[in-house]
This record gives structure tokens, sequence and C-alpha cells, in this order.
């Protein structure tokens, strides 16, 4: 979810104005999502590179994520969503880890959209905590052991990867689990990325050939 510090600049704002329009934003693309029939919804949220920016904007997320999680869990709740936190959450402090946890455990048992908040996050640890717990289980390192000690265990790998704001790379997220994902990239800052943007990005995705390194004439004979 890039472009919210951008977006705020803009248009002479601070750059926490532009991250709490991108809180906004961030809700908006849940709800379209579950309208949509999206399954499952991963947000990038904060990077693990991400404590390198000023430690003014750093605080006013950290307070800005723990303020969401107690104002938005109840609707996600009711609106059948399940949240899950992924990434290191020993980097937080009590405060948000309790946070968290209550969200959690509030939106456990629902079945509807899976919303995953991606928050000191990075592709890289991931891939290093996977191998540790494994390590530490005297498991075999293979590609299946590797997947099921991921942060995303539980889900699928992403079928499609969006980033807004002109940037044209993925920035360690997902790094595993996107090798096969169809990446898309949007020039629109964050908070500009609307209803219709993400309709849009499906359309486009849904335009593509996925072959999984198969040829194309072999798709085509397993679609008819």
């Amino acid at each position: 979810m890039d472009g919210n510090g951008r977006w705020a600049q803009a248009r002479g704002k601070k750059r926490i104005m532009g991250h709490k329009a991108g809180m906004e934003r961030a809700r908006e693309m849940a709800e379209v999502c579950g309208d949509l029939g999206v399954k499952y919804l991963t947000l990038f949220a904060f990077s693990s590179e991400n404590w390198n920016r000023p430690k003014e904007e750093v605080s006013f997320l950290m307070e800005l994520f723990a303020t969401s999680l107690k104002n938005e869990s109840k609707k996600l709740n009711k609106n059948n969503v399940k949240l899950t936190v992924i990434g290191d959450k020993d980097g937080f402090d009590a405060k948000l880890r309790k946070a968290i946890d209550k969200a959690e455990a509030l939106t456990q048992d629902n079945d509807g959209l899976y919303l995953q908040i991606a928050a000191n996050y990075g592709g890289r640890w991931d891939m290093v905590q996977a191998a540790k717990r494994l390590a530490d289980k005297g498991e075999a390192i293979t590609e299946e052991s590797i997947q099921s000690s991921l942060v995303t265990e539980n889900g699928p790998e992403p079928d499609l990867l969006i980033r807004t704001g002109g940037e044209q790379r993925i920035s360690n997220f997902l790094l595993w689990q996107a090798a096969y994902s169809e990446l898309y990239f949007s020039d629109a800052l964050w908070p500009d990325f609307d209803g219709g943007a993400l309709k849009a990005a499906i359309d486009n995705y849904n335009q593509r050939q996925r072959r999984f390194g198969k040829t194309g004439e072999q798709i085509a004979t397993v679609s008819h």
C-alpha cells in the first residue's frame, strides 16, 4: 500500500495524514473484496525496513495501528472477517501486541474474508524464521516443510500481487509465497486506489494465462 506520504505532501499536509487516509482506504478494500467474493486479502502495512523512517512517523503508525485494531475489530467480526497479523510481533510494544491478540481472538472463528495484515514483516525474515523453526524441531528442510513453517502457513499462495504508488518492485513482500503470483503495478497512490481500481486490476488478472511452467497449449487443453 504505497504512496500515503506522497499523497499527503502533494496536498500540503503532513505525511501522517496520508497514513490516516490510507487506513480508511484499507477498510474500503476489505469491504470491496468481500463483495467481490475474494477469499484472501493480505495488506502490507509496515515492513521490517520501515523502522528506518522518522521516529515521529513510526510512532504515529504504531498508534494508528493500535487504534484501528480496537475500533475496527468489532466491525470485522460482525462482517464475518477473520483477521490475522503476520510479521515479527515481538518488535511491537505490549499495548500493540495486546490489541493484536484481542482482535485475532475476537475474529478467529469467522469464515468469510480472510484478512492478513503484514506488519513488521519482511519476506527474508519469514524464510529465516521458518528455517529456525525447522532446525529447532530437528526437521528436514524441504520446500514442503518451509512452506508449512512460514507465517502464512494456513493460507494459499497469492494469485495476484498489487503494488500502488508507481513503484515496480515487491520490496521484500511474500518473497517465497509470490513465486508464481501475477504482478500488477499501479501509478495510483494508495489513498487514491479505490474499488474501481481494484476491479480493473482483477480484470487485468483475469485476462492472463497462468502456465506454472507448462506451455500455453497444455493449459488450453486442460481448460477445455
